[in-house]
């Protein structure tokens, strides 16, 4: 099968032919429909965030089951399945307890002992996330997959996969942000207009989407911004304390930076909550003012909208069917697999939503 393969930091991924491996008892061969380009690629491509390598990025697709191993029950071929990275095993402590998005359990890989699920030419690749999208088929443990209806387009059902579980479970899980809540979003890339649609699923009164290209907050507006505010041309932290008549009861970082990072902490009100989406770059130290803790302020992290996604998903593709999850405005472009480095650099830009690669 065709992949784009990362074997060095900050260059080009080379489409190469590589091979995957027969589903194990509990594994699922899956044939890729589509497969967005995200900014957490980027990350790892650029070494923000180490990780084995050669490897096989994407992280955010959806397909078709094309085989199952002897164990599987839960899906048969022919199934069309969104893909999750943070794939659940089930019985730790974290699964157990609700928090299947925290789980870390190895025993979702292959053993050391057994063949990898994929490589080339008897040289082993690493499997990024769990998932390796960035390829026309995907090897994986079948609790890295939600099965959803046919109807449902796999272009938009990939978006699924990633930005929209992350974006609008933060706002939802995460947060909790409840009805007539004020919300902040700072960055309106996939993952930021995610939030933004969420918050205006929750219910929240005013949303403010905080981004420095004009492009992207008109986009916002489409996913139910109420104000924006270009952070390029004024002062963000004041323009949003001005709007919300003080702070807003809710902010939201989706860029990973430690400057927006401290902007969403000084943008909530006494009380509020600051939660980081955003990937901000190992070894990065965030500072924020001690004594703000006495107003109870809070700020959190996220990991993927504190999913439990074999319930999430299906439930985002009814909302999308239904009208209230709008992720057509979200596709730039659609492209194929040997475009993915031109999508990469658009990414460093800020210009685009997501690309999105078709295999079909």
């Amino acid at each position: 099968m065709k992949a784009a393969v990362l074997r060095e930091v900050n260059q080009p991924l080379e489409i190469e032919d590589v091979q995957h491996g027969n589903p194990g008892a509990r594994e699922v061969l899956v044939r890729t429909a589509a497969a967005g380009v995200c900014h957490s690629d980027l990350h790892f491509q650029n070494g923000s965030y180490p990780y084995f390598l050669p490897t096989i990025l994407g992280h955010e697709s959806a397909g078709v089951v094309e085989a199952v191993g002897s164990d599987v029950t839960y899906v048969k071929p022919g199934d069309h399945v969104i893909t999750c990275l943070s794939a659940f095993c089930g019985h730790c402590e974290f699964c157990l307890t609700g928090h299947m998005s925290l789980c870390q359990e190895p025993e979702l890989q292959r053993g050391g002992d057994e063949p990898p699920r994929l490589s080339k030419g008897g040289e082993s690749i690493a499997q990024f996330l769990n998932l390796s999208s960035f390829a026309e088929y995907m090897l994986l443990h079948e609790h890295a997959i939600a099965k959803i209806r046919e109807d449902m387009p796999l272009d938009r059902a990939a978006l699924i996969g990633c930005g929209v579980t992350t974006g609008v479970g933060a706002v939802i899980h995460t947060a909790a942000v409840e009805p007539g809540a004020t919300v902040a979003v700072i960055g309106c890339g996939g993952v930021g207009l995610s939030c933004i649609n969420g918050a205006a699923i929750a219910g929240a009164s005013r949303i403010i989407a905080i981004d420095t290209t004009p492009s992207k907050l008109d986009l916002a507006r489409k996913f139910g911004a109420t104000d924006t505010v270009d952070a390029g041309a004024e002062d963000p932290v004041g323009a949003v304390r001005e709007l919300s008549g003080g702070g807003v009861h809710y902010s939201f970082e989706a860029i990973g930076l430690k400057s927006t990072t401290e902007q969403a902490w000084k943008m909530i009100r006494n009380g509020g909550t600051a939660t980081v989406i955003g990937m901000i770059p190992v070894g990065t130290m965030v500072e924020i003012h001690g004594p703000e803790f006495l107003r109870e302020k809070t700020l959190q992290g996220s990991n993927m909208g504190s999913n439990r996604f074999r319930v999430d998903m299906p439930r985002f593709v009814d909302f999308y069917l239904a009208g209230k999850l709008h992720l057509d405005d979200m596709i730039s472009s659609r492209i194929k697999l040997e475009d993915v480095n031109d999508a990469l650099a658009q990414l460093e830009t800020g210009e685009v939503a997501r690309n999105v690669i078709m295999f079909d």
